[in-house]
């Protein structure tokens, strides 16, 4: 009987009409994901008016949503290792898709906020499985890259929402932006359809034909069989226990908690900026087109560094580059602050971008590829889950520092202080002690044992 390790045989494939599968699944559903989540501080103007609604009083919604995106990432994400991936990026699709029309059909605030509430929990559940999926199937060659180009599509949802915006929002109103979030619902059966479920799910079920099929998909010259040993035994054996207790042995307990300071110092950025870039700028005196245009130069910003991050780290490692970054992004917050000039402010809100979403990106596929198999989604649906608690402050804080004397462009200034914290806690992640295929920047192939019976 073969062994086969498959693990091995996707880190040694190459790029094919099957990853690219994957990869467009998973990029149109983080790019929904994104959508929705950027739509309520590119609505929140107008509907601070139509609900009649403080700035405190739009703050704490913000917040109540994004403590459904914690709960998903937990609820959800964690789960995903138990019931499949696949199942559970259906769920979070249905779940955030209807209720985010029903949040656009809300007759007043007490309603929208329960129904974007429970939308959010797909919100959240959603982004730990796709990320751990593309991580999966994704050749080890371009690893980082492939994953942080795939998260580029939760830019483009945002920058999407924003032209939707900029261009039909005065006249269709804010509502008609949480209607477009339907769409994914109405392609949910050809997802199921054509979507493969996580190769571990499979493998702990012993189901040999399904892994063989995938398998043959990822490297169709391997003409694997249902026959063949797929490591049963050695990965049933090492999904044996708790997961979520997993993340602290062997070594992994600084570096998880290192994992959870760093998502939340790029969370209490990126939801910083997505509630109030728009606010602060109409502060600044800019009409509410132009504070938009800011949103979209944001987005354009965050796939730049999502790009050129995931290009540089297949070459000189996470580490180097994420630390880099996180500098780069307090001196960006810093000169917002005092910055007047408006070509800059565009060339600093992108480089923030770059800094803050395009930072995430990288650290999503470092984490999860820290982690073994086994608990990959439970270690990524943790770390973001205990990451939302920087969303969750993030609307609050600016929301107060708005309320006070300061000019509101000096509000910037808060940012550069998680990116600081981000930077410290990234010097405390201990590579040595992560799963072994990932402690190297550099490709290491291996050949997948056969041994004839």
């Amino acid at each position: 009987m073969r062994v086969v390790q498959t693990s091995q045989v996707i880190a040694e494939s190459t790029f094919n009409k099957f990853h690219l599968l994957v990869f467009l699944w998973c990029f149109y559903a983080i790019a929904f994901d994104g959508f929705d989540i950027a739509l309520y501080g590119i609505g929140l103007p107008l509907m601070m008016e139509d609900y009649g609604l403080s700035v405190v009083e739009a703050g704490a919604i913000g917040s109540y949503t994004l403590v459904g995106m914690m709960l998903g990432s937990f609820l959800l994400g964690s789960l995903a290792d138990v019931i499949g991936r696949k199942k559970i990026l259906a769920i979070c699709m249905a779940i955030f898709s209807i209720f985010s029309l029903l949040a656009g059909l809300a007759p007043n605030p007490l309603t929208f906020t329960i129904m974007r509430f429970i939308a959010a929990l797909g919100m959240g559940g959603l982004m730990p499985a796709v990320i751990a999926v593309m991580t999966e199937y994704s050749p080890k060659k371009n690893r980082a890259l492939t994953v942080a180009t795939m998260y580029c599509g939760y830019s483009i949802g945002a920058i999407l929402a924003s032209l939707i915006g900029m261009y039909l929002m005065e006249n269709l109103g804010w509502r008609f932006l949480y209607w477009l979030g339907v769409i994914p619902l109405l392609t949910l059966p050809l997802f199921l359809k054509q979507f493969p479920e996580s190769l571990s799910f499979h493998i702990l079920r012993n189901q040999g034909d399904k892994i063989a099929d995938i398998l043959n998909k990822v490297n169709p010259k391997g003409n694997y069989q249902a026959t063949d040993d797929f490591e049963y035994e050695i990965v049933k054996e090492k999904a044996k226990g708790v997961p979520v207790k997993k993340l602290f042995s062997d070594k992994r307990g600084i570096s998880t908690v290192s994992f959870w300071l760093i998502v939340s110092s790029c969370l209490l950025m990126i939801y910083g900026l997505n509630t109030w870039l728009p606010k602060i700028m109409q502060g600044a005196g800019y009409g509410i087109t132009s504070s938009l245009s800011f949103s979209l130069v944001l987005g354009v910003g965050q796939i730049g560094g999502s790009l050129l991050g995931g290009y540089f780290v297949d070459r000189i490692g996470h580490r180097k580059v994420l630390l880099y970054m996180f500098l780069l992004g307090s001196l960006c917050f810093i000169s917002l602050s005092v910055t007047t000039h408006q070509l800059l402010l565009y060339v600093l809100i992108a480089i923030s971008g770059a800094c803050t979403a395009g930072t995430q990106n990288l650290v999503n596929p470092y984490v999860s590829g820290f982690y073994p198999p086994e608990i990959r989604t439970t270690g990524l649906s943790v770390t973001v889950g205990i990451g939302r608690v920087g969303s969750i402050l993030a609307p609050v804080i600016i929301g107060f520092l708005l309320t006070t004397n300061l000019a509101p462009q000096q509000a910037f200034m808060a940012f550069a202080v998680p990116s600081i914290i981000g930077c410290i806690a990234l010097l405390f992640v201990q590579e040595r002690h992560g799963h072994t295929e990932e402690r190297t920047t550099a490709p290491v192939h291996f050949k997948a044992s056969k041994i004839s019976s």
